[in-house]
């Protein structure tokens, strides 16, 4: 029928029902009566997608392809297709259709305000995905808020996780192939024994199989949210923030051998793994990142990082004992930069001593056991652990408001008061453990750390700062000599630059010609062999007058420099 035709008639029931057609065989043919809801026309696709019962009768017969594992769409459809395919299922064959259902929430404005064109917050999708890619939008709308809850949309939060998350993995692939390529690193050594590697390979290793178990976990339990950030944490924090900048030296420095080859190795398994684990939510990246990394190495002869097998989890490989050492590792270093960011000293000033009250012999061991590491990490010359800090370090504490409200109410007060009256004692065993058990009107109530903020007074000459029950106190005075070793960082750190703006091979030997400044003479003078080493100088001389080269400046020293092949 044409349009035309339509306005001829009137298609309502009253008028519909007295019209009579005829079929092909001359019976009368009426308007249907009874009428399905036509979201039992989606109900029927497990069945027909495979054109059952008149093909493909095993797939549900024999329960090859039904029911489901999972379905998936909005939580408006929870009285349409979530339902009907529920409804045929039992009433044909008795059984449900699918096993998990993952109910999407609404994708709300940055202020949780719903998108419309009336409001002018609506995000193109199309302008988003051409501007920051699928990859990044994915990561950043799978990460942020679990796929059942409403999230709040935010163009600033794509930018920041392709910043944070897909710029930090690039940047570390793109230092492993830099000096891969130097060494003509192939992975085609015989792989060494984890037993034989040093004890950062075996901690990023054992970290690694931690995730891995982790994100197979989440995975399967349609927890996408978890396994983003639980990949997310350990590109940033522990692969790219603690493994690649500690062992930065170890590529670039020292003959191809063992040690050199286990730190390829370890960095390679570590990239190819994440290239996997994150492929089912960044699928385009990660697998431009598998193909990078094993078409040349030839490695795995898979053509897709799609086609490739999921990590297996390696229980050997797990270190727990390690992983704690290391974590007490990054939260000390963490304090210690935080108290340096505190007062403006950089990190390339060495600092003499930080001072770290232990609670029992475990924890003396394990941090004695990372002690040089933390000390190189944070740049100072020792670290204390003491015994008894009472009279060294006091600790203060107060309510957390936000926490104890919702908790306890009309307790909040009372309960309140008691936590400003915690003895020294208290206070330490709550910071240490976590938890403490309270009387309060006649019951037994359990406060965390979340309920209370525990500090430390600073001391004079020093600062103080706390974390997950470890507070450290650094010492910021700094002597002539500790001053004189600065200088020689902050050079190092501007012949490194020019070196690299002057398009110099990071082989490559220099000759360094200074103009004169006592105060740097001085400096260089008493680090001179640190300087040449940490730059591949072979020559470094002073002269009166640089006419040519770079002007340099830092702390109170302002003088030229000229660097030469």
């Amino acid at each position: 029928m044409t349009e035309s035709n339509y306005d001829l008639i009137d298609l309502h029931k009253n008028v519909v029902d007295e019209i009579v057609l005829v079929s092909n065989s001359g019976k009368p043919m009426k308007r249907e009566a009874d009428l399905i809801d036509v979201w039992f026309d989606s109900g029927a696709m497990p069945y027909a997608q495979w054109h059952y019962p008149f093909e493909n009768k095993d797939k549900i017969d024999q329960n090859q392809d039904f029911p489901a594992d999972f379905i998936a769409e909005g939580v408006d459809q929870t009285r349409g297709w979530f339902y009907t395919l529920h409804a045929i299922g039992t009433l044909v064959f008795d059984k449900i259709a699918y096993k998990n259902v993952v109910s999407n929430g609404l994708v709300l404005d940055k202020n949780g305000q719903k998108m419309s064109k009336r409001l002018g917050n609506a995000v193109d999708p199309f302008t988003t995905l051409s501007e920051y890619g699928p990859d990044a939008t994915r990561w950043y709308m799978i990460s942020n808020a679990n796929p059942w809850d409403n999230l709040k949309f935010d163009i600033e939060g794509i930018a920041e996780v392709r910043r944070k998350f897909f710029g930090t993995l690039y940047n570390t692939y793109s230092f492993f192939a830099l000096y891969a390529n130097i060494d003509n690193f192939k992975n085609e050594e015989a792989e060494i024994p984890l037993q034989d590697r040093p004890e950062i390979d075996r901690w990023i290793i054992s970290e690694l199989n931690t995730l891995i178990k982790d994100v197979d976990s989440y995975y399967a339990d349609y927890e996408p949210t978890k396994a983003a950030r639980a990949i997310s944490d350990f590109v940033q924090e522990n692969l790219s923030n603690w493994y690649v900048r500690l062992c930065r030296r170890r590529f670039w420095k020292g003959e191809y051998a063992q040690d050199k080859i286990a730190a390829y190795q370890t960095l390679y398994t570590c990239l190819v793994t994440i290239s996997k684990l994150s492929a089912p939510i960044a699928p385009f990246f990660m697998d431009q990142l598998y193909r990078d990394l094993t078409q040349r190495t030839k490695s795995e002869n898979f053509d897709s990082v799609h086609l490739a097998e999921f990590p297996n989890y390696v229980e050997n490989f797990v270190d727990k004992s390690l992983e704690s050492k290391m974590q007490k590792a990054q939260t000390i270093s963490s304090l210690v930069l935080s108290l340096r960011k505190k007062e403006m000293i950089k990190v390339r000033q060495p600092l003499q001593k930080v001072m770290i009250p232990i609670l029992d012999e475990n924890q003396r061991h394990e941090i004695e056991a990372v002690s040089d590491l933390i000390k190189a990490e944070v740049n100072v010359k020792e670290i204390e652990l003491l015994d008894d800090a009472s009279g060294i370090l006091i600790k203060q504490i107060k309510p957390n408001f936000k926490t104890l409200g919702p908790r306890f109410g009309k307790d909040m007060g009372l309960i309140s008061k008691q936590i400003q009256s915690f003895t020294a004692e208290q206070i330490n065993q709550l910071d240490s453990l976590g938890v403490l058990n309270i009387e309060v009107s006649g019951n037994t109530i359990t406060l965390s750390q979340e309920d209370v903020e525990i500090s430390s007074q600073d001391i004079e000459g020093w600062l103080v700062a706390n974390s997950n029950g470890i507070t450290v106190a650094l010492d910021i005075t700094i002597s002539p000599e500790l001053k004189e070793e600065g200088i020689a960082r902050e050079l190092v750190n501007r012949i490194q630059n020019i070196r690299k703006d002057s398009g110099f091979e990071v082989t490559d030997k220099i000759q360094v010609h200074l103009q004169s400044n006592t105060a740097l003479e001085k400096a260089v003078k008493a680090n001179e062999n640190y300087i040449k080493s940490e730059t591949l100088t072979e020559s470094l001389v002073f002269e009166t007058t640089i006419q040519n080269g770079f002007e340099i400046e830092f702390d109170d020293i302002k003088t030229r420099i000229l660097i030469t092949k």
